[in-house]
């Protein structure tokens, strides 16, 4: 079941073609990626789907059916680009926008007061925007962006301006929201986080779509037969016709070792032969991550 299809979108902006028959699935209750470096399409897309601009050619589903003018009070957006008021009080502009979004004022300060509790930002409540860091700016347009509860939440950078810790806050209240059924749209440069967090992406490049699905499955895909083992010996060698040695490393106790399986030979078998001639302590497949799987599918390298 998905919640989004887009279908052979085409978008031209003057002389340059934004999207070329790009078409996407995003499935109901998943967390997915749109990838893709600068100027590939991807928020041209995201407004689409959003509704703010039309598409020349295609057409978005939206949970089922043609995507229509209503369903934007089913999204929650937050743009890579943020649209807060810097001389407005933030309590104030909070409970403004919730109400934009169909929440009574009473309600609105009963869920922001929740959220800005959370996430600890609650003495912030009678302060000026401009007064905040931009990471506590980024707080309140998360908190903005998913008050009203929509179905459908597309985040565009939503890490920018977040430290570490904050960044796994982050990540965190988006896994809840997954779990308690929305569907997300997350649009990233940080490759780790979609390891992390996503169900399936797209990559887009040059306005195409040039690779999409399941995370693991993808990774699986552009595995290259490397693994990484931890053995009690001081020394390791290449075995032509089962392996080749990349690296070796001493490391406490133990040698860490990078070897590249030829492509003929089991994994089993692989590891029946190291057995035979050392003392294993782990034995790892390494699949590349999806930062590795990116550049090469971008670039060619």
């Amino acid at each position: 079941m998905y919640f989004i299809e887009a279908e052979s979108i085409v978008k031209q902006f003057a002389n340059h073609r934004a999207l070329d028959h790009v078409s996407i699935q995003v499935p109901k209750g998943k967390i997915f990626g749109l990838l893709g470096p600068n100027g590939a399409g991807k928020t041209t897309l995201i407004r689409i789907i959003n509704r703010i601009t039309a598409p020349d050619e295609g057409r978005i589903l939206f949970d089922g059916h043609l995507s229509q003018p209503d369903d934007i009070f089913r999204i929650g957006y937050l743009p890579e680009e943020r649209g807060l008021y810097k001389k407005m009080k933030v309590g104030e502009q909070a409970v403004y926008f919730s109400q934009l979004k169909g929440l009574t004022a009473v309600e609105a300060r009963k869920r922001l007061t929740i959220w800005f509790e959370k996430f600890d930002i609650m003495p912030w409540w009678n302060r000026k925007l401009e007064e905040l860091s931009k990471g506590m700016q980024q707080k309140i347009q998360f908190i903005i962006t998913v008050i009203h509860q929509p179905d459908l939440l597309i985040f565009d950078e939503p890490f920018s301006g977040f430290d570490p810790v904050n960044t796994e806050l982050l990540k965190s209240e988006m896994l809840d929201l997954k779990k308690a059924g929305h569907t997300l749209i997350f649009s990233t440069h940080n490759m780790a986080s979609v390891e992390e967090i996503c169900d399936e992406i797209a990559l887009i490049n040059q306005s195409k779509v040039v690779l999409g699905g399941n995370v693991n499955d993808i990774r699986n895909r552009y595995k290259n037969n490397i693994f990484r083992l931890n053995i009690a010996d001081e020394r390791i060698e290449s075995m032509p016709g089962f392996f080749t040695l990349l690296s070796a490393e001493k490391k406490g106790l133990f040698t860490e070792a990078h070897i590249q399986k030829e492509v003929r030979i089991g994994n089993s078998a692989l590891l029946n032969v190291l057995a035979q001639r050392y003392d294993i302590h782990s034995f790892v497949e390494e699949l590349p991550s999806m930062n590795d799987v990116f550049i090469k599918t971008v670039t060619g390298n």
